[in-house]
């Protein structure tokens, strides 16, 4: 499917080192038609847990080029939508330009490996089902370009 701009999607936790950065791996991996990813922290860590760069791995996603970033890195970049994994409120003058949806997804840190798997699968069924409302969505549009015709 090809939108007529994809949306940018901003995946927020606390450390930017296992949630937003799986939930940006999994938008990337499967969305890329539909919206460009990325991820931050509010605090962020030094480097992604390797927990997660595990578990990513056994889907076939590798994080490894990835690294923890905070919301000033991403300096003046505008985003759609904002998905807010960490369980607190973003600042404000993010919240107030863009629609921020809140996803409650513990933080799988200092969690044993299978539960940072459990957390992992997790996050995978919520940005695939953000990734098909955003497909629902940019459908009406597409039809109405007058192809006839809809890729998928």
């Amino acid at each position: 499917m090809i939108a007529d701009k994809p949306k940018r999607v901003l995946f927020v936790c606390i450390g930017n080192a296992c949630r937003s950065q799986m939930a940006e791996g999994f938008a990337r991996t499967y969305g890329a038609d539909i919206l460009i990813a990325a991820s931050a922290g509010l605090a962020p860590a030094m480097r992604i847990a390797t927990d997660t760069l595990k578990a990513m791995a056994e889907k076939n996603i590798d994080l490894r080029n990835q690294f923890p970033k905070s919301l000033r890195h991403l300096g003046r970049a505008e985003f759609d939508l904002v998905v807010n994994l960490s369980g607190s409120s973003i600042p404000e003058d993010l919240a107030s330009r863009t629609k921020v949806l809140e996803w409650e997804v513990d933080d799988p840190v200092f969690m044993k490996y299978d539960q940072h798997c459990e957390i992992r699968d997790e996050i995978e069924r919520k940005v695939m089902a953000l990734i098909l409302d955003l497909r629902q969505q940019a459908a009406p549009r597409l039809r109405g370009q007058g192809s006839g015709r809809l890729e998928v």
